[in-house]
């Protein structure tokens, strides 16, 4: 299991410039439990400066992306690796925390969230586990390090985190040391940033089947808390159920709240909030819905934001597969038609557009060209053209 990931080009080549370095994080958790492996992150028992004297002696560009808290990025074939110097916290203030560099592993271990991320691997391969984490991941149990208590305070945004984790591994009921410390100390959401908090939440949304973690937020008063415009957990637990899997659409069924406002409170890029206001503006089409439904409303809508309106009840299988397959229809027009008629640029040229579209919509938009630009002709008591 570790051995294609122990014969990496890249981290042979940094192993060689710091030998005591170790695997931490999400890349061993995920090696473990056999999930892909995206970023690959390292510690070491070294402060910072000596870090980046042993990598520039081995021709290795380095970013310093964090030296106060003693982490750099090295490069290596287009690649990054972030690589931390070992830490003890001096003071944390419920985000972040002031720290000073240690060669303990143990140490640096006991100030991580959970124990499933609390593990190291050296460069033979042998997995550092202090914490049980390895039974933990086995058991799909979610467990703070230590006191949860103490873990949560450090820093809040490790309630959003046991909810993603929650939603990813577990498989068994959640940890009660966890969920009366969250309960207790979940106001500290309030001190993190938006975009923190709406990074967390699609994370979560992201998960496979992130329903039980969803109710599980709503249990413990976690979800009123980011969303207090109101959310529809039935419509996203349906949705979800029944094969719904983008997280942004599942979050459109999940808010109940005004898009704009909600978008604004969470920060939500444009492109994101554009793309909630075209499911919520999209019909819920019915799963025997006939191709004259479909074409119309394809002409109308975004193809994303209808196919995420299918989930809401069983059987829509097939019309998903119909809408997939359909191809969009294109109103054969344009206001260049009209000016060709000699229809001066104005008012008019919309109003006669919007009348043979709708007169194109009524025909399930099975009207041609040459039909349309007939009626267009008409409508503008211009000569019937001859020819498209």
């Amino acid at each position: 299991m570790t051995m294609p990931l122990l014969a990496d080009p890249a981290l042979r080549r940094l192993w060689q410039a710091l030998p005591e370095a170790r695997i931490v994080g999400g890349a061993v958790r995920d090696l473990i439990a056999d999930h892909p492996i995206t970023d690959i992150d390292l510690a070491v028992p070294l402060p910072p400066e000596t870090v980046q004297t042993r990598l520039a002696a081995a021709a290795i560009r380095t970013i310093p992306t964090g030296l106060d808290h003693g982490t750099l990025t090295a490069l290596i074939g287009g690649r990054g690796f972030e690589i931390t110097s070992l830490r003890r916290d001096i003071a944390t203030d419920g985000r972040h925390a002031t720290v000073a560099f240690t060669d303990d592993w143990q140490t640096d271990a006991a100030r991580r969230d959970f124990t499933i991320n609390a593990m190291s691997m050296d460069r033979a391969g042998h997995i550092h586990d202090y914490f049980q984490g390895r039974i933990d991941l086995a058991a799909g149990r979610v467990r703070f390090v230590g006191i949860a208590a103490a873990r949560i305070t450090e820093d809040y945004l490790r309630i959003l985190r046991f909810f993603r984790f929650f939603a990813r591994y577990a498989q068994s009921p959640p940890d009660p040391d966890a969920i009366a410390a969250i309960q207790t100390h979940r106001e500290g959401l309030a001190r993190l940033s938006p975009e923190r908090v709406w990074s967390e939440l699609k994370r979560i949304l992201a998960a496979a089947n992130p329903i039980t973690a969803l109710t599980l937020m709503e249990q413990t008063g976690i979800l009123p808390l980011i969303l207090p415009h109101g959310t529809d957990l039935p419509a996203a637990r349906t949705a979800i159920a029944h094969g719904l899997s983008h997280p942004l659409a599942r979050f459109a069924l999940l808010n109940a709240g005004p898009i704009d406002q909600v978008a604004a409170a969470l920060r939500l890029s444009d492109a994101e909030r554009t793309s909630l206001h075209q499911i919520q503006a999209a019909p819920t089409l019915p799963p025997d819905a006939d191709d004259f439904a479909l074409r119309t409303a394809l002409a109308n809508h975004d193809r994303a934001a209808l196919r995420a309106n299918t989930y809401h009840a069983p059987g829509a299988d097939g019309l998903r597969a119909r809408l997939d397959a359909m191809p969009q229809p294109e109103f054969p027009l344009r206001g260049a038609d009209l000016i060709a008629l000699g229809i001066p640029p104005g008012p008019a040229i919309g109003a006669a557009l919007n009348h043979v579209r709708q007169n194109w919509l009524a025909t399930g938009c099975t009207a041609d060209r040459t039909a349309c630009l007939a009626q267009l002709a008409a409508i503008l008591d211009q000569p019937r053209p001859t020819k498209a």
